[in-house]
């Protein structure tokens, strides 16, 4: 069957779609993934705004809560429908939507609640498919994380390996996968990855930044050994794993804060922009390594928004050595488009009756079936549910 994964990451910049046809062979053990294609079209100005500014710490209200949930439906259904056309020759059987996380409800180790925007009855209305929607609550509800859900993708894909393996996604918030032959799967948030960055340039450009492309400003600068210090003793670093973190911890308030205390060059302290953006690129290259240190991994592949820093890359490289730092493309998932096809599969697996998450890895009692189903112009027919589980993942190489 195709299968539309659409979803919007922590800087809510754009809306990201991927096709893929996906089938269950070798009796249910092995899950088949044929990328078609993929995309990204960006919000409305409007939208961007008004999703920023809902974000945390910014107090809302229920209108504005109902407007989001509304507008981002609408646009996340024109995205899908182009999406169809354009990757899928116009033919799709369902889309899983991730919608736009505007708050993660986090206590210490424990998730209390999630909440993602974007009403699917708009994509189900626009494109007359069935949506699987709220992937994540589920895993809440049975005492997980609800993240993260790339654990699902990334242990059928590189279990089975004789070294000790990461998976690692440079997004708004890093997280990892660590897969071990004859050892339980950990997966975790490490901390942030691009969040801080891009609000750094946001603060130093007066708003007309939203990220440092290619490193640019990070690269003129040299690490601040107090600042870094200062944001290292951050305790969510020394909570124990399954953990996660967002925007409700890192957020533009979070830097202003640790700003406060050394002050920056245009303010007449001493950090200038280029040392404040290799500091905050510096804390990822940390934070990140320090958590897959215990692991002894050999090896880490990565995706997400951040691969494109190469000055990230570059520091990533040197704290993780002596373990390898590669893109996820080496397995066959652009690095750029594997959250999106990540969706695809749990909404896959939900229409299939298997579930959408690893409890070894979200800290979930059980395993449950992940999200709702919003039906389509059609009677809803599901499949008789799989008897397996699959173990393994074979992406198909492009057009194969």
């Amino acid at each position: 069957m195709i299968v539309i994964g659409v979803s919007s990451g922590t800087s809510a910049d754009g809306i990201d779609v991927a096709a893929a046809r996906l089938e269950l062979e070798d009796d249910g053990r092995l899950v088949r993934l044929a990328p078609l294609g993929f995309g990204t079209t960006p919000y409305s100005d409007s939208l961007r705004e008004a999703v920023r500014g809902a974000l945390p710490p910014a107090a809302t209200t229920m209108e504005a809560v109902c407007q989001l949930d509304t507008r981002i439906g609408q646009e996340f259904a024109a995205a899908v429908r182009n999406g169809i056309e354009e990757f899928a020759g116009g033919r799709a059987d369902l889309v899983a939507s991730h919608g736009q996380t505007l708050f993660h409800w986090a206590d210490g180790n424990s998730v209390l609640g999630t909440l993602q925007l974007g009403q699917p009855a708009w994509i189900a209305e626009a494109t007359g498919l069935p949506v699987v929607s709220d992937l994540r609550v589920a895993d809440v509800a049975a005492g997980g994380q609800g993240a993260p859900l790339a654990s699902t993708l990334d242990l059928l894909l590189l279990g089975g390996r004789a070294e000790p393996t990461a998976a690692l996604n440079l997004g708004g918030i890093a997280n990892v996968t660590v897969v071990r032959d004859g050892l339980p799967p950990r997966a975790f948030d490490t901390g942030p990855a691009n969040a801080l960055v891009d609000a750094a340039m946001r603060l130093v450009t007066d708003g007309r930044a939203d990220l440092d492309a290619d490193g640019a400003l990070a690269r003129t600068g040299r690490p601040d050994p107090e600042l870094l210090e200062r944001l290292l003793a951050e305790p969510y670093y020394r909570l124990p794993a399954p953990k996660t973190t967002g925007l409700e911890l890192f957020g533009p308030g979070y830097l202003e804060a640790a700003l406060g205390h050394v002050g920056r060059a245009s303010d007449g302290g001493r950090l200038s922009d280029g040392d404040l953006l290799a500091t905050l690129v510096e804390l990822t290259a940390v934070t990140v390594a320090d958590a897959l240190e215990p692991f002894g991994v050999t090896e880490v592949l990565a995706s997400g928004g951040g691969t494109r820093n190469p000055v990230l890359m570059e520091r990533l490289a040197a704290r993780l050595s002596p373990a390898r730092l590669d893109s996820s493309e080496r397995v066959g998932l652009d690095g750029d488009a594997k959250e999106a096809y990540l969706f695809a599969l749990i909404g896959f697996l939900s229409w299939h009756g298997l579930a959408g998450s690893v409890p070894d890895c979200t800290g979930a009692l059980r395993a449950p079936v992940a999200g709702r189903i919003t039906p389509g112009t059609r009677p809803l027919r599901l499949p008789e549910p799989a008897a397996t589980a699959p173990r393994r993942l074979y992406v198909e190489a492009s057009g194969g």
